[in-house]
């Protein structure tokens, strides 16, 4: 089943249905801390954590690569970690393409199986909530855009835990088209002054194959849509219109149909992410293009630094 988020989840402030919800959000907090036990640690491999607070968009699954890439160019051997679910069978895709993946139904299966075989970092896309894990670093990923949403837990707002657990993380990641930078990080110092920031922003590797004189019609189902909107937006090419389906949504041969009967009519190109392009399957369309999209890291020098002593401590 694929669910769309409410909209009164990212609302500046709650609602008549976030204060409805409060109390099914409070003992749902009270339930995670019951949940929590003794947390297991592999002394023969080092664990980086790429976690959120704020449910899914929040570019967990780049960030993870960009962590990769850098052990890799250090001659450090890494490999990524992802719990098994079926429907996100294209981030796993994603993640196979760039480095060896190990899944499993439990995290420490996958960890120890990495170790197993001579790994030296395990880097796990998602996991913060598995409190049965004793990781040696833990990044929380915020998207600019969506932030923190209306600032409660499910299922009033779109966090996972309260914000104010910030103070237990290490280093948190901002990613997006620097968007509201400033007041962020206001807020993020205010909870956590001595917290590590890390900020990013999306760019496109092959924007020169699109023409700017061209009208586009965009479509994605991903956790940061407007994102990859304001990405394209940002390099000049013009966009008629747009359509958000949920996070990892799975299209039907009338959906690709009646999107590319839409553009038609607009006399416009259709673009969508790489991610969603993996998720097509049969209805892949040659009239489909692809924008690839990576994360770039704004304080590389610090950000790099931080990957490798992260690999030395401990």
């Amino acid at each position: 089943m694929n669910l769309k988020k409410p909209k009164f989840w990212d609302y500046k402030k709650p609602s008549f249905y976030s204060y409805l919800l409060l109390p099914i959000a409070f003992i749902i907090r009270i339930l995670s801390l019951i949940k929590k036990r003794s947390k297991i640690k592999n002394l023969n491999i080092k664990t980086i954590c790429v976690g959120n607070i704020y449910i899914g968009g929040t570019g967990k699954t780049s960030l993870s690569i960009k962590i990769n890439e850098v052990l890799q160019r250090h001659k450090i051997k890494s490999c990524f970690i992802k719990k098994f679910y079926l429907k996100q069978e294209d981030e796993q895709k994603i993640l196979k393409k760039r480095g060896k993946l190990f899944l499993n139904s439990k995290r420490i299966d996958a960890i120890n199986e990495a170790a197993n075989e001579g790994y030296e970092v395990a880097i796990l896309d998602d996991g913060l909530q598995d409190y049965s894990i004793h990781y040696d670093a833990t990044f929380v990923c915020f998207n600019n855009i969506n932030w923190i949403g209306n600032g409660l837990t499910i299922p009033a707002g779109p966090l996972r835990e309260n914000i104010y657990n910030l103070k237990k993380y290490q280093h948190v990641f901002l990613n997006g088209n620097l968007e509201d930078i400033e007041e962020i990080k206001k807020y993020l110092f205010k909870i956590n002054p001595k917290i590590n920031l890390h900020i990013g922003k999306y760019v496109s590797k092959n924007i020169k194959e699109f023409d700017s004189h061209e009208k586009y019609f965009i479509f994605s189902g991903i956790g940061n849509h407007q994102t990859f909107v304001n990405m394209i937006r940002n390099y000049g090419l013009t966009i008629v219109k747009d359509i958000e389906f949920p996070d990892h949504y799975s299209y039907t041969k009338n959906d690709i149909e009646n999107i590319l009967n839409q553009a038609k009519n607009m006399s416009a190109k259709v673009i969508t992410t790489e991610k969603d392009f993996n998720r097509l399957g049969n209805s892949k369309d040659e009239e489909i293009k692809i924008v690839k999209s990576e994360l770039q890291i704004i304080d590389e020098e610090k950000f790099t630094n931080t990957i490798l002593n992260l690999n030395e401590t401990n």
